[in-house]
């Protein structure tokens, strides 16, 4: 382990090397002849930036390789707890944990399709009051994650609820799932609905529908 005095010694350290590399580059490049610095300024330097170029994209692609692994291996994991889960409430947070790390995907998801409909409509059910506007909120905006037709009635009663932030949801998830059948009633919302963040995502809902 290095502790912080080494530290602190080692920067100057790299400081001093990289400084001593650039002036014996200069050094070095003073004693060349013409000839030989057009060279290296026509072809060499090309050649080096192309290479670094070259460098930088493969470094990006294993980057997203990786990150897509660590994804897939972490949903894998998370489903195995979920499909084990017995507890209505954990079984909502995992299911919420799960579409989150998919990014609002169902691909790779498929199987507990079904498990979230059960999940998220109950929750929509049970959630009552003012205090859960929130687990109601997600409800609803993960539920459109399935892109199953029958959710879409579900969707456009909660538009009537009590919460902003709960219509607010109700109204993405349509927009997600682009369904048509609420495009009126999102419309007069986007007019008449009181609170600023409403109107705002039912603009949105109906431009992923144009």
């Amino acid at each position: 382990m290095i502790h912080g005095t080494e530290k602190g010694q080692a920067n100057p350290t790299v400081a001093l090397l990289i400084v001593g590399l650039v002036i014996t580059g200069v050094w070095i490049w003073k004693r060349l002849t013409p000839d030989i610095q057009d060279v290296i300024v026509e072809q060499a330097v090309p050649l080096v930036a192309l290479t670094v170029a070259a460098l930088f994209v493969v470094w990006r692609i294993v980057g997203w390789i990786r990150r897509r692994r660590a994804v897939r291996k972490e949903r894998a994991t998370l489903l195995a707890q979920f499909q084990r889960e017995t507890s209505p409430g954990k079984r909502f947070d995992l299911a919420c944990e799960l579409i989150e790390l998919n990014e609002y995907r169902l691909k790779g998801l498929e199987a507990v399709a079904k498990d979230f409909l059960e999940i998220f409509g109950r929750t929509l059910k049970s959630a009552v009051g003012d205090k859960q506007h929130r687990t109601r909120g997600m409800a609803a905006s993960y539920l459109s994650v399935v892109r199953d037709p029958s959710v879409v009635p579900t969707l456009m009663t909660v538009l009537d609820d009590d919460h902003w932030w709960v219509r607010s949801q109700a109204a993405l998830g349509l927009g997600r799932m682009r369904a048509s059948e609420a495009k009126a009633k999102l419309e007069q919302m986007a007019t008449e609905d009181w609170d600023q963040t409403v109107r705002s995502r039912c603009r949105e809902a109906l431009e992923r529908m144009e």
